[in-house]
């Protein structure tokens, strides 16, 4: 159950930018999670909403998530394609040989403060 440590991180972040801008909260948090980036939305959610409880600027904080596709490059064909299910080879030419370009990863979007 890595999100655990994933929010902790995140937080901290947000916190630290808070402070940064001399903010007196954080009223929204925008993520992106990556379809193969290993973190479960929900749990990513049930985290955020224990964690931010002690935080100083988090604590009303609104966390969004924006599901991220899985984008790959064909390095046969040279076609971007958005893979809908997991079976990892370009929709166009049946090639196993590609480039993952997005879906891998979490980002911090948006971080609305006051």
């Amino acid at each position: 159950m890595h999100e655990l440590s994933i929010v902790q991180s995140l937080i901290e972040l947000c916190e630290q930018n808070a402070l940064n801008h001399n903010a007196k909260l954080i009223k929204e948090v925008q993520v992106k999670i990556g379809r193969l980036s290993g973190v479960e939305p929900e749990l990513f959610q049930r985290c955020f909403e224990t964690f931010k409880e002690s935080c100083v600027y988090c604590k009303e904080a609104k966390l969004t998530i924006q599901n991220a596709e899985l984008e790959i490059l064909c390095l046969s064909c040279h076609k971007e394609s958005i893979l809908e299910e997991n079976v990892f080879k370009c929709p166009h030419c049946q090639s196993i040989d590609f480039k993952i370009l997005s879906g891998e990863d979490l980002h911090l979007m948006r971080l609305v403060m006051e």
